[in-house]
């Protein structure tokens, strides 16, 4: 039987940010051909087999592969109404195999026309500001208000040449029930065509998913009570409203990375799989426990027009969220590479590369005197020169990085002179029951202790959702003060001999 499924697109910010889903043609397979049947060789392979596997490139980084497999499964388990039968995602290898061959043609459309018929297919495309690849899981996600359950009755845009109107395939194939496998493959593409307009310096991720979904005229989920009608095979199993049958979730070998987001280089460790996770905290470690909220930020809003002298006088000059449009009204920009401070902070980003007109985050490093500003026009912007000693800084983009429940500061960023940027971090969820790792201090932590649930104490990210935070390495205290906060009793300290401090904070 074949079923001719709709084909659909989206335009986020025109320019900016697309996504486009399609199955064009499901197969019902009704014996172990196609995908299946390769799949199958690899579903019983243990962590050896992988380990011993030649060393390659991966299509994709592992820090990047858990931001998007831990967003599609709490997506999953959180739709309404609720869904009984929604199977635990698990990530899958060749399809992230599938999904880089695809990246790298970086062609904005669904392939290889040969896979079609047994893989579902999501595709997101952005240009300028760095995101991470969660921004296009949760856009993907978004399209649920345009959705009816059970079915897609107002989501029918015009295509196929370029779509409009309101899409929600993206939605329906990441909640669908069954498809519990996923690969996906993240590529820079330059100058690709993206329905007729050139984009210079594309981020192509492409996501694969087995089995397919967006079945014309069936709703992706079962309604009712979560895990009540989960498959045989789960064995009765519920992890977080998903069927669960306790598959560990195996990571490749260690190998070389290339995407664009680099995942944090963790320290010494025999085992790179994430560790496991109780369904349930100890009634002893309850979130409701001396609830914290926290919504301090270490990055700072200014203007177009802002001038760092004035802006950084008695504060940080650290990390900064230009707004958009300032390409037209930037301020004064003085210098090429370094700047003088009486230059427009977004201006010297902009003039830079570091954001574009659409605005963004950046880091800004104080210089010292620098004793010849030079002019130039870079990126629609006319810097002035000037031949006078000047104070000058100096802007750089915000990374993004994943790092694990028990990664410290000490080990993944710790405090140096001259002072240095930590990367923006995210969090796994459920770091409340990592055992083992120390919480020292409040609000001021120290050094050793665990950077998310440091984050989950003070109140700055919630344990059942992890997230993102930025952290601020200080110079040591001569104290920290335990205290019990969101589950998290920390330690106190008196007259440290060693190490440094740090604060962590909010991303809004």
């Amino acid at each position: 039987m074949k079923t001719l499924l709709p084909v659909s697109g989206c335009v986020r910010t025109v320019g900016l940010f697309l996504c486009f889903s399609q199955t064009v043609l499901a197969m019902v397979i009704t014996n172990s051909t196609g995908l299946e049947s390769i799949l199958d060789n690899y579903r019983d392979k243990d962590e050896e087999w992988w380990r011993v596997r030649s060393r390659g490139k991966r299509a994709i980084s592992e820090g990047d592969m858990h931001l998007i497999l831990d967003l599609h499964n709490k997506l999953r388990g959180q739709v309404h109404p609720p869904a009984s039968n929604m199977e635990y995602m698990i990530w899958d290898y060749e399809l992230e195999r599938s999904a880089e061959h695809w990246a790298h043609t970086c062609r904005w459309e669904h392939g290889p026309s040969h896979m079609l018929t047994q893989i579902g297919q999501n595709l997101g495309a952005h240009y300028g500001r760095d995101r991470p690849p969660t921004y296009h899981v949760q856009a993907w996600y978004d399209e649920v208000r345009y959705y009816s359950y059970p079915y897609s009755q107002e989501c029918n845009p015009h295509c196929p040449f370029r779509c409009s109107g309101p899409v929600c395939t993206h939605y329906t194939q990441l909640v669908w029930a069954t498809s519990n496998r996923i690969g996906c493959a993240i590529n820079v593409c330059y100058n690709m065509n993206v329905w007729g307009m050139i984009w210079a310096k594309a981020v192509y991720l492409v996501c694969n998913y087995s089995p397919p979904g967006n079945w014309w005229g069936h709703a992706p989920y079962k309604y009712g009570a979560p895990c009540s009608a989960c498959p045989a095979s789960y064995g009765g199993g519920c992890r977080d409203n998903l069927c669960y049958k306790g598959v560990d979730r195996r990571t490749a070998p260690e190998l070389e990375e290339s995407n664009y987001i680099e995942p944090d280089p963790e320290p010494v460790s025999e085992d790179p799989e994430p560790r496991a996770q109780s369904p349930d905290p100890p009634s002893t470690y309850s979130q409701e426990t001396n609830p914290v909220v926290s919504t301090e930020q270490m990055s700072q809003q200014v203007e177009c027009e802002t001038k760092l002298r004035d802006h950084c006088k008695g504060t940080t000059c650290n990390r900064y969220e230009c707004p958009p449009g300032c390409l037209h009204r930037s301020g004064k920009v003085v210098g090429t590479g370094f700047y003088d401070m009486q230059s427009s902070v977004c201006g010297a980003a902009l003039h830079s590369g570091v954001i574009d007109n659409d605005g963004g985050w950046l880091d800004v490093t104080r210089l010292g005197r620098k004793q010849q500003f030079t002019k130039s026009y870079k990126n629609g912007i006319q810097s002035l020169g000037k031949n006078r000693s000047a104070n000058s800084f100096k802007v750089e983009k915000v990374p993004v990085k994943a790092v694990r429940c028990d990664t410290s500061v000490a080990l993944f960023c710790p405090f140096k002179k001259p002072v240095r940027h930590c990367p923006r971090l995210y969090c796994p969820r459920n770091c409340l029951q990592e055992r083992g790792t120390r919480v020292i201090g409040t609000k001021y932590y120290s050094d050793k202790s665990s950077i998310c649930r440091a984050a989950i104490h003070a109140g700055v990210i919630q344990s059942d959702s992890g997230g993102y935070l930025d952290v601020m390495p200080v110079d040591k205290r001569q104290q920290y003060n335990g205290s019990a906060q969101n589950g998290i009793t920390s330690e106190s300290l008196l007259n440290p001999t060693g190490g440094k401090a740090f604060r962590v904070f909010t991303v809004i």
